[in-house]
């Protein structure tokens, strides 16, 4: 949904670049279910016209009514959808959850346009970027995002939102457990891509919502197939398409990096990436060999949540001694 969120804030400047003042909305936090993460986003121009989206349908309509009605005028807000004493918080979402939503009453001058565009460049993949504001003012700041944590930090008086490109699940070479591991990439909210040359293995394979690269995975991610934002998994038990991928994501800023195998093939396959690849001990710390959490996985599924499971863990900044 990252890519629904880079259009908002080209809708953003569009609108502001026009003259036009917006709202951008930033979905802060959610309780019970809900169908858009936290960091999700919407902008709405004082002429009722919108993009994105916070829930399904039902917070949108209200939000977009109290704009008519002259509400969020100030530079910054916290509202509260689902639970709470005023009448109007106690909109119901679909799915029965709490959601709590940031307003920013934005205008078009220069220090707004430009920190927009930082963001527009971010969503783009060209760094990542920690965004604070201030709760009473609406004072924007960014920085460099240099670690892997929650997408939302929230303090009394500040939130911090991380801000990257969407998150990319590259699947280099096919097999049962990738299938699954794509299947359940796709509905997490990855950008999913998998990479393999053999025509016979890709012989009749769908994935909806994937896309299947007929190349060796080691050629796609050293013409520039790996950014920050992006995990990288091989899950074939074929050497030739294994450890290539991994001298390969070394030299990248994945931030995921891992392999299939039991503990006795992981040790040899990593000597084998010591001796032949000549990678040092830094590089061997990144790979994840045995790959994911010791879940007990036997089944292709049940392996997958277990790899995706522990993809996300270091997405979130989650250390193994906190699970």
């Amino acid at each position: 949904m990252q890519h629904l969120d880079l259009q908002v804030l080209q809708r953003a400047l569009a609108w502001l670049s026009a003259g036009q003042p917006v709202w951008l909305c930033t979905v802060l936090a959610t309780y019970g279910s809900a169908p858009r993460a936290p960091g999700s986003l919407l902008v709405v121009n004082g002429q009722g016209q919108w993009l994105g989206s916070l829930s399904g349908g039902c917070v949108e309509d209200d939000f977009l009514a109290r704009i008519q009605e002259g509400e969020f005028r100030q530079a910054v807000s916290v509202v509260r959808y689902g639970a709470g004493d005023e009448p109007r918080a106690q909109v119901s979402l679909p799915c029965g959850g709490v959601l709590d939503v940031l307003v920013e009453h934005l205008g078009n001058d220069c220090q707004v346009l430009e920190h927009l565009r930082a963001l527009e460049s971010a969503l783009q993949g060209h760094g990542r970027l920690i965004r604070e504001v201030d709760l009473h003012t609406g004072a924007r700041s960014l920085q460099a995002d240099t670690e892997q944590g929650p997408r939302i930090e929230r303090e009394i008086d500040r939130v911090r939102l991380r801000v990257g490109a969407a998150q990319r699940l590259l699947l280099a070479g096919y097999s049962s457990v990738a299938h699954a591991c794509a299947q359940l990439g796709v509905g997490l909210g990855f950008e999913v891509v998998l990479c393999d040359p053999r025509e016979e293995v890709l012989d009749g394979v769908v994935l909806e919502g994937v896309e299947i690269r007929r190349q060796l995975p080691s050629v796609f991610i050293a013409a520039g197939g790996c950014h920050r934002d992006t995990a990288v998994v091989a899950l074939t038990h074929d050497p030739r398409i294994d450890d290539l991928a991994m001298m390969e994501a070394v030299r990248t800023e994945a931030f995921y990096i891992g392999v299939m195998g039991s503990m006795q093939t992981s040790t040899k396959r990593l000597e084998r990436l010591r001796r032949i690849g000549r990678l040092s001990e830094t590089d061997l710390a990144r790979v994840h060999a045995p790959i994911g959490l010791n879940l007990g996985s036997k089944t292709p599924a049940e392996i997958a949540l277990a790899v995706l499971a522990d993809i996300v863990r270091i997405r979130s900044g989650v250390a193994r001694d906190r699970l």
